[in-house]
C-alpha cells in the first residue's frame, strides 16, 4: 500500500469551503497527499467576500503545531493566510527548526473581494520572518506588488528572492492579458513563463488549490519545475470544471473533477 506523505497545513477556515483549510484539504488529497491541517484564523465570509476574522488562540495554535511535528513526519509545509503577527513570528521560529522540510507559501494578504487579512507590521514580518525559510512563494500578481513595492512582474519576483526565497511564482490571472501568463523563477533566475487559456468568471480558492498542489507533488519528491508544471494543469483542470453554490458568489474550484471526467 502506498502511504501518502503527510502536509502540515497552516491556514484560515473558510465557511463557504471554497478556499482556505478546506481548499488545501481537498487538493492535497486529490494529488495523493494527507493533509494535516492546523487553522490560523477563522473567517467570517461567504463565496463573495470577507467581512470579518479572528486568529485563533496563540498558545492552542502553538501546542497543535508541536504535537503534530513530535508525533508526524512531515513531508512539506504549506501557509495560507496567517492572520496575525504573532502567528507569524510562531511559524517562524517553526520553519526554523525544521529547515529541511520544504516550504510552500501562499501570502493571502487579502481576500477575492478586497478585505485586507493583515495587521499592521506583517508585510514587513512576514519578509523578514517567513521568505528567508519558503521554498516556493506563490503570490498573485497584486500580492507580489504588495510584498515588493515594485510593479514590474519580474522585478517582483527577483526582490522577493532577495529576501530568501528559493522560488517564486507569480500568478497573473489579475493582469489584463489575453492569457493567463504565470512567471517561474528559481535561484534567481527566470525558468519559464507559462501560459494558460484564461477561463470566465471569478473563482474561490484558486490560490490555495494551486500552492496546495505544489506541496502534494513535492512532499512526493518531485523536482520543483514538474512539481509546479502538474500542480498548473490541475488547478486549471478545477477552474475549467468549477461549480457555483451561489448565484451571486464566485465559483468554487472543483478538485476532484476527475472522479467524474470521461
Amino acid at each position: 500500500m502506498i502511504q501518502p506523505p503527510p502536509i502540515l497545513c497552516l491556514s484560515g477556515f473558510d465557511p463557504s469551503g471554497g478556499a482556505g483549510i478546506q481548499a488545501d484539504i481537498e487538493s492535497i488529497v486529490s494529488m495523493g497527499g494527507h493533509a494535516v491541517p492546523v487553522i490560523t484564523a477563522l473567517t467570517v465570509q461567504n463565496t463573495q467576500n470577507v467581512s470579518d476574522f479572528q486568529p485563533v488562540d496563540l498558545q492552542l495554535f502553538t501546542n497543535q503545531v508541536e504535537k503534530l511535528l513530535d508525533d508526524v513526519k512531515i513531508k512539506a509545509i504549506k501557509i495560507g493566510m496567517i492572520g496575525s503577527l504573532k502567528i507569524v513570528e510562531t511559524i517562524a521560529t517553526i520553519l526554523k527548526q525544521n529547515t529541511k522540510i520544504p516550504v510552500i507559501y501562499d501570502p493571502v494578504l487579502a481576500a477575492g473581494g478586497g478585505t485586507d487579512l493583515t495587521e499592521n507590521g506583517m508585510i514587513e514580518a512576514i519578509q523578514e520572518l517567513i521568505l528567508p525559510y519558503t521554498t516556493i512563494l506563490t503570490p498573485n500578481s497584486v500580492e507580489a506588488r504588495l510584498l515588493t513595492g515594485e510593479t514590474e512582474l519580474d522585478t517582483c519576483a527577483k526582490k522577493l528572492m532577495t529576501l530568501g526565497c528559493e522560488a517564486v511564482l507569480v500568478t497573473g490571472t489579475h493582469e489584463e492579458s489575453k492569457h493567463v501568463n504565470n512567471i517561474l523563477f528559481h535561484h534567481g533566475n527566470h525558468i519559464e513563463t507559462f501560459s494558460w487559456e484564461r477561463l470566465a468568471g471569478e473563482y474561490h480558492g484558486s490560490g490555495c488549490t494551486l500552492a496546495s498542489a505544489i506541496a502534494a507533488l513535492l512532499a512526493q519528491e518531485l523536482d520543483l519545475f514538474n512539481a509546479v508544471n502538474e500542480a498548473q494543469d490541475y488547478s486549471w483542470n478545477t477552474l475549467k470544471h468549477a461549480f457555483k453554490i451561489s448565484e451571486k458568489g464566485q465559483l468554487i474550484p472543483n478538485r476532484f473533477y476527475w472522479q467524474h471526467s470521461e
